[in-house]
């Protein structure tokens, strides 16, 4: 991915270095640490699941020794964040809005979000409730090895997905889904929150059309590393390694093949009208 010269995001929070403990465990706290590792487990979007239940946690700051590497990354992270808010924020001035940028938060090991608090376990996740999108970079070993998915627009295909909830929330669509979901059974909401990753997967291949068509940032091979990301976090992959068989009817994300036609389909037209995943077959 040709990135170096795009520009930098102000929109970096970093708190790599920050150690962050559950005061008083019992009741809401361990609740809130077991919902997280239950989310990671069966692929839930931890935002869905993250409480606020339990003491606040307790935050001290430690002097981060970041390698060249760590440093190199979070520039990277820094363009691409940038890049997402060029490209969302000319679609919605194009439609008589405003784009209000999230920020992104890089954490080590764990963080307290408005959702609550949150291991590394769980993986990159969005917050409605600040409108920040929560990032262990680390994460991104376990993308490459794990989900046999390396490369840098592998990593930026991430970041997209978790701006596409932020897309969401600004369009009032996270807020309608929690409201069926919250009526609806099991398999039902289920259902519908497997269309919305879908629609923020789609979304972020929107970004990947604008940016390359405005920016020329694909390399040969990009499309397929952001595929394989798409394909390696599917629940049907994704259960089938931790728990050797499939069940359809708790897939919360989509099945592989399922995530990569939908960041496919906002890829090939760029057009985030394309993306109604809740009107598709």
């Amino acid at each position: 991915m040709r990135w170096e010269r795009g520009r930098r995001s102000e929109n970096i929070e970093d708190r790599r270095g920050m150690h962050v403990s559950r005061r008083g465990l019992a009741g809401g706290g361990i609740g809130a640490i077991i919902l997280a590792l239950v989310a990671m487990y069966f692929g839930v979007d931890p935002s869905v699941v993250l409480e606020q239940a339990g003491t606040p946690a307790q935050e001290t700051q430690q002097p981060a020794t970041l390698s060249p590497e760590e440093e190199k990354l979070k520039e990277f992270m820094s363009v691409v964040l940038a890049d997402t808010e060029d490209v969302w924020g000319a679609l919605f001035q194009a439609s008589g809005q405003r784009y209000a940028q999230p920020k992104l938060v890089l954490f080590s090991g764990a963080v307290e979000s408005a959702c609550g608090f949150a291991e590394a376990a769980v993986g990159p996740f969005y917050c409605p409730a600040d409108r920040k999108l929560y990032l262990d970079m680390a994460f991104f070993n376990d993308l490459a090895q794990r989900h046999d998915a390396p490369g840098d627009f592998a990593q930026a295909y991430v970041v997209a997905h978790e701006v596409g909830h932020h897309v969401q929330t600004l369009l009032g669509i996270s807020e309608q889904v929690h409201a069926a979901r919250s009526r609806a059974g099991e398999a039902a909401g289920n259902a519908l929150q497997v269309r919305m990753e879908l629609q923020a997967d789609c979304f972020a291949g929107v970004w990947a059309y604008h940016a390359d068509k405005t920016r020329q940032i694909l390399e040969p091979g990009d499309t397929e590393e952001a595929l394989a990301a798409a394909a390696g976090v599917g629940d049907d992959r994704i259960q089938k390694q931790t728990r050797g068989f499939v069940v359809p009817e708790s897939f919360t994300h989509g099945s592989s093949q399922q995530r990569m036609r939908w960041f496919s389909t906002g890829m090939q037209n760029g057009d985030p009208g394309q993306c109604d995943t809740f009107k598709a077959a």
